[in-house]
């Protein structure tokens, strides 16, 4: 018996960037189009045609700035340029737009951490807040620690004095089944006051090794 085999078509993914260039030259489909020169200068509604011959004399390219206008606006330039350009515009963008992340930071297995554990985890923490994240304190409960809640609130409050100099409480601890927890967001205004005093208190121990060794030169 004979084995059927079925052809299957691969499949592509579709070049995202040249799918959103804009259209130039002979690629315009508007027969007509709103043509701005190379001066800044409106030439108001012309032929395709007569737009691309005057983007060749100027040694220059007709682009399609505004595909969806009627009819759609094109302007003469240098399309390599106008490329560079858009493309350093889109890298400034993303630099400007920060992803916020939520970080978790765990206060161990049950109620039973160290406190010296407790003051490594908050350190955590106040590293991914002043990065700019968030943070999602998370304390568990095993067995009859459930019958003690109040020691977990009690340790939430305590983190949150200790981070509030550089945070804000933006969901406040609440229980899910044997987990307590909340959410801590950075503080712009606090960060900046934080981040200012640490560099005064660090220029401030510097001229104080700098007088030091003056004395000790001497």
């Amino acid at each position: 018996m004979e084995k059927c085999t079925i052809a299957r078509r691969r499949y592509i993914k579709p070049r995202e960037n040249a799918r959103n260039l804009p259209k130039i030259n002979d690629r315009i489909r508007a027969n007509q189009v709103r043509l701005i020169d190379q001066d800044e200068n409106m030439l108001g509604v012309v032929d395709k045609t007569e737009g691309i011959r005057l983007a060749q004399e100027a040694g220059l390219d007709l682009v399609e700035v505004s595909p969806h206008s009627d009819p759609p606006v094109c302007r003469i330039l240098d399309f390599g340029k106008y490329r560079y350009e858009q493309s350093k515009k889109e890298r400034a963008n993303r630099a400007k737009t920060k992803t916020v992340e939520t970080k978790e930071v765990r206060l161990g297995r049950s109620m039973k951490i160290d406190p010296h554990d407790v003051q490594i985890r908050v350190n955590q923490a106040r590293k991914f807040l002043l990065e700019g994240h968030k943070v999602l304190i998370v304390q568990n409960f095993r067995g009859r620690e459930m019958m003690h809640k109040e020691r977990g609130s009690v340790r939430m409050k305590e983190i949150i004095d200790k981070l509030s100099d550089v945070s804000k409480v933006e969901t406040p601890p609440k229980f899910a089944g044997r987990r307590q927890t909340m959410v801590l967001g950075p503080d712009k205004l606090k960060i900046k006051s934080y981040l200012d005093s640490q560099l005064a208190a660090e220029k401030a121990q510097q001229v104080e090794i700098d007088s030091q060794q003056e004395d000790f030169d001497s």
